[in-house]
């Protein structure tokens, strides 16, 4: 069995019917345009606040809260997106530093847009969280990386690094099993392929994160740890997770050749990265007096606009001298 069907979004009609659900009853409401259905639910938001009401329209096939179901409407066009896949992924280029910088991997980012306009990322995302759609979203990302990279002839020894959440992933032996499956249908080998968890500040059960990457590195795949901050740099953290990479945040980057606090933070997490045999990236890298000391001080890869710019199409980085 496949966790083919995670989240997926109902549609919302333009006209139909709102059906309000309090306990054992049951009432209709026609509306007739979206603008009606919000100020419907705007109505019943406000006067069941603390109340269990339900709602749904005649498109939906199960009930929501009235505030959610309220927050997709006025968010319609981000609702629209999403279902139909209205994304594409770009790659920004990963270089060895310890190697004549030479090309090691491309980072998928996607890239939301909409009516020929772009959508931020983080807002697509943030909407997604609140409206309880991030699992589908999430899995959709991967997916169009995994499906993009794949058409891209990439060589077989250039990794490519595919975010993903870990909230979205309750059982990874069964949530994963979709993001196996696009990998065989696109004919792409499990070793060339790194899943990098986000927002690694904000993860507060490492044994759940720990059985995820473990559930990667099963079938074949690399893991890595990004955005990573004081609180990830520990021995016990990162000998406990065992990330094949962990991504140092441009917080800790930008100017790290003039600021010594930074200077000693990227030391820290280079020693205790060594000793567990984990590859450092430093994400960020916008000047050349960075890279030189990244580079100088042995980490291992960097990534940044200096590097390369993410594309559409992947780009042989080019150093902006």
């Amino acid at each position: 069995m496949h966790c083919t069907d995670c989240g997926v979004p109902d549609k919302i009609e333009h006209s139909g019917v709102l059906f309000i659900k309090r306990e054992e009853i049951q009432e209709e409401y026609l509306y007739e345009s979206l603008e009606d259905l919000e100020q419907l639910l705007q109505e019943i938001d406000n006067q069941n606040k603390k109340s269990d009401v339900l709602v749904k329209t005649s498109s939906q096939r199960g009930f929501y809260p009235p505030d959610q179901l309220l927050e997709l409407v006025k968010n319609y066009d981000l609702l629209e997106l999403i279902t139909s896949n209205s994304f594409t992924t770009h790659f920004q280029p990963i270089i060895d530093l310890q190697n004549n910088d030479e090309l090691i991997a491309y980072e998928c980012l996607l890239r939301p847009h909409f009516k020929g306009q772009s959508v931020p990322p983080f807002k697509l995302f943030e909407f997604a969280r609140e409206t309880n759609l991030h699992n589908y979203l999430d899995q959709k990302a991967r997916e169009s990386s995994i499906v993009s990279g794949s058409k891209q002839q990439i060589p077989s020894h250039v990794k490519l690094f595919i975010n993903f959440l870990p909230s979205s992933i309750y059982n990874p032996e069964y949530c994963l099993q979709h993001t196996f499956k696009i990998v065989r249908e696109n004919h792409i080998s499990p070793d060339q392929l790194v899943f990098e968890v986000v927002e690694s500040e904000k993860i507060h059960d490492i044994d759940h994160l720990e059985s995820i990457f473990k559930t990667y590195k099963k079938s074949g795949m690399q893991v890595a740890l990004d955005d990573v901050g004081a609180g990830y740099s520990t021995l016990e953290i990162l000998e406990k997770l065992q990330p094949d990479f962990v991504k140092i945040d441009r917080d800790y980057v930008s100017h790290c050749d003039t600021i010594l606090e930074k200077q000693l933070f990227l030391k820290s997490v280079l020693n205790v990265a060594t000793k567990l045999n984990i590859k450092v990236l430093a994400e960020g890298i916008e000047r050349m007096e960075e890279l030189k000391f990244c580079r100088d001080i042995g980490i291992h890869y960097g990534q940044g606009y200096l590097i390369g710019k993410p594309a559409p199409n992947i780009l042989t980085p080019v150093l902006a001298l």
